[in-house]
């Protein structure tokens, strides 16, 4: 394969078909994170905002595709990219989005997650939610390399492009 992407396929084989760990891994997060302690559309939301801080068009494409799929208004999906000020979301949803900010920002100014942003964040999630909350993260953290190195093509399901 060349440095050009063919147009058909990701760059990078299928993860999971060279690393067999990798569908267990995914799948035990896909588990923690469903327990049912945040909201999926909370969740969904972040994986969007997530998508956008690391400028992947594959997964913002796939998170706004689900969050469309979950009945999700156009002007919310819309509004994550600018969530700040936008009337669109709840407390806790903003709570949600100012970490996953802060974890994929840098603060010139100090630490990511500050005291303060903690302690609004567990006036709207308790002990479980933001374990949660924090694995949620994670997860999308988990498959950002493979959206970015592997450059999977936006809106194809995986079975579809992954080369051989």
């Amino acid at each position: 394969m060349t440095a050009t992407q063919n147009a058909l396929q990701s760059r990078l084989p299928n993860p999971a078909a060279l690393i067999p760990e990798f569908a267990q891994v995914a799948g035990a997060l896909f588990q923690a994170v469903g327990n049912g302690s945040i909201p999926q559309l909370t969740i969904s939301l972040v994986h969007l905002r997530a998508g956008q801080l690391v400028g992947s068009t594959y997964l913002t494409t796939l998170h706004t595709g689900n969050l469309r799929r979950a009945g999700e208004s156009e002007e919310r999906i819309t509004a994550v990219a600018s969530w700040r000020d936008a009337p669109h979301f709840t407390a806790a949803e903003r709570a949600a989005l100012a970490l996953v900010d802060a974890v994929l920002t840098p603060d010139p100014h100090g630490e990511r997650v500050t005291d303060e942003l903690y302690a609004l964040a567990s006036t709207h999630y308790d002990d479980k939610a933001l374990a949660t909350l924090t694995t949620a993260i994670g997860q999308v953290c988990f498959f950002i390399p493979v959206a970015l190195i592997g450059k999977p093509l936006p809106g194809v399901a995986p079975a579809e492009q992954w080369r051989a």
